[in-house]
């Protein structure tokens, strides 16, 4: 697995980084643990969680397992924002404070790599968050800053505001971005080239859909999948919001390309990600093992030049105003 660097951070990451949200939930702690184990020996040493995923139990799972591993071979990402309600969530000084800490505890290590707001907090005062952010990397426990589920303005205010007080700055961004959510072009990828902010997608396969086992002529998920979850917990990837014509046109185009590339429809749709201009590395996460083992599969070949174009040609949608007059203007 090739190393990249993480934005202008000048911190070097794998280029798959695996996703930890699926610990002590779809995946217990020894088939966390087995996928840690794959992730790093098959070269990957950057690993995404997050203080809520399980309630905190995804960072215990993780951090029983860095026990057994050199601190500084494993670059550890997770994020502050959300809670059960209160002073227990948002941004604020004091919740950032006190989930920091709580995050330290539970991954059993004195600094955070990667420290991710995982959302924006439209009642704290901006300068009081990024104001606590600059605090932790001083104090040495965290040591680079990120955001997740930002829009284009809120990055750009935030990256514009670290400038103006000399606070340490964003090394990244986490959007959701895939080959059937690529809203992230429109606004975000631009101001992520622009400062030298990495990109770190997250749902990449977009909780299944792009894994192979969807096709035309479905009329509802098979039972179990995460699909189907999203329909009974109103989960953003549910099958009323995917099963369209445009879904199974990107689908059969993947299809026709993991068969011409002898790769898997997951693997292709992996790959044109990390094809993508400005990509960092996707998070990838599994229930299984056996998933998991197919989605590393993503690194080592790449997809030609005309795949890609393909690929990107049947995902494409119609540009919104006022996106479609500055794409007109621009090629005059």
């Amino acid at each position: 697995m090739r190393q990249v660097l993480l934005g202008h951070s000048g911190l070097k990451v794998s280029e798959l980084c695996l996703g930890a949200m699926t610990f002590g939930r779809e995946s217990d702690e020894r088939t966390s643990h087995a996928m840690l184990d794959a992730f790093t020996e098959a070269g990957g040493d950057f690993i995404d969680t997050a203080d809520v995923y399980s309630s905190g139990v995804s960072e215990e799972i993780l951090g029983r397992w860095l026990k057994s591993r050199p601190r500084e071979d494993v670059i550890v990402a997770t994020k502050v924002r959300w809670g059960p309600g209160g002073n227990r969530e948002g941004l604020t000084r004091a919740h950032i404070l006190r989930s920091v800490e709580g995050s330290l505890r539970r991954l059993g290590t004195d600094y955070i790599d990667l420290y991710q707001l995982h959302g924006w907090d439209d009642v704290t005062p901006l300068e009081q968050t990024l104001g606590t952010l600059d605090l932790l990397v001083r104090q040495g426990k965290v040591r680079y800053l990120g955001v997740s589920n930002w829009s284009g303005w809120q990055l750009q205010k935030g990256v514009d505001l670290q400038r103006h007080r000399g606070w340490e700055p964003f090394v990244s961004l986490q959007p959701l971005y895939n080959l059937l959510d690529r809203e992230t072009e429109l606004e975000l990828m631009p101001v992520c080239a622009n400062e030298g902010l990495g990109v770190i997608p997250w749902s990449p396969l977009r909780g299944g859909w792009l894994s192979g086992k969807y096709h035309r002529g479905m009329d509802a998920p098979p039972a179990g999948t995460r699909v189907e979850e999203a329909g009974r917990n109103n989960w953003s990837e549910d099958w009323d919001t995917y099963a369209t014509e445009r879904t199974w046109r990107v689908l059969e185009e993947a299809a026709a390309v993991a068969q011409e590339a002898g790769r898997t429809v997951a693997q292709v749709a992996l790959r044109w990600l990390l094809q993508q201009p400005g990509v960092t590395a996707p998070i990838v996460g599994a229930r299984t093992l056996e998933h998991f083992g197919d989605n590393l599969g993503a690194t080592g070949w790449e997809l030609s030049q005309e795949q890609v174009a393909r690929l990107t040609a049947v995902s494409d949608r119609p540009l919104p105003y006022p996106y479609d007059v500055l794409a007109r203007s621009s090629r005059r």
